[in-house]
């Protein structure tokens, strides 16, 4: 990903949460979300971003048709330290997000970005690959646990709009030449 991929990468996401959580989080909600506002937070990331994430996009024709975020896991129960600065190195990594125009889900591109992501995290050496996915969302689930990953357990929520929406961690351990 480039800086000039963030309008890009905006698009590909609030459409990709639009699509993906209708139903599971308040409609006013995804209504009102913002590629513009979406590009100028991201933006301003990308200024700042840690270089141990890595951000991948894929691309047709020139446009930017899914994104994909990895880099060191941040839960301290699987990256002791994390929630300090300087941290120690975590061991893990995690998926930060996977997105694909809702149009193009199915094609693949999806499977390309996340063995794509998953390769980048064994290049750092991390011996897992965690994500954490929206419960109610069993497309993305039936993806990941096709792709290897199983959820280990752990559950939390977070406010959307009001909302309480919970979340399960999944995780796949990575070996030596894990595709």
């Amino acid at each position: 990903m480039t800086e000039a991929d963030v309008d890009g990468v905006s698009a590909v996401r609030v459409r990709g949460w639009q699509a993906a959580y209708r139903g599971l989080m308040p409609q006013a909600y995804l209504d009102a979300m913002s590629v513009t506002a979406d590009a100028e937070r991201r933006r301003s990331w990308f200024a700042r971003r840690s270089p141990e994430v890595a951000d991948l996009v894929a691309e047709a024709a020139g446009e930017v048709i899914g994104w994909a975020s990895v880099g060191p896991a941040r839960d301290p129960d699987i990256a002791p330290g994390a929630e300090e600065l300087p941290a120690p190195r975590p061991t893990a990594g995690e998926l930060f997000a996977l997105y694909v125009t809702p149009r193009l889900i199915g094609t693949g591109v999806g499977c390309a970005l996340l063995a794509a992501a998953t390769d980048h995290a064994g290049t750092k050496g991390f011996h897992a690959l965690y994500l954490w996915v929206v419960r109610g969302n069993t497309r993305a689930r039936r993806f990941y646990e096709r792709a290897g990953f199983e959820p280990d357990g752990v559950e939390e929520t977070y406010e959307v709009g009001g909302r309480s929406v919970p979340e399960l961690r999944y995780r796949r351990p990575l070996t030596a030449g894990t595709p």
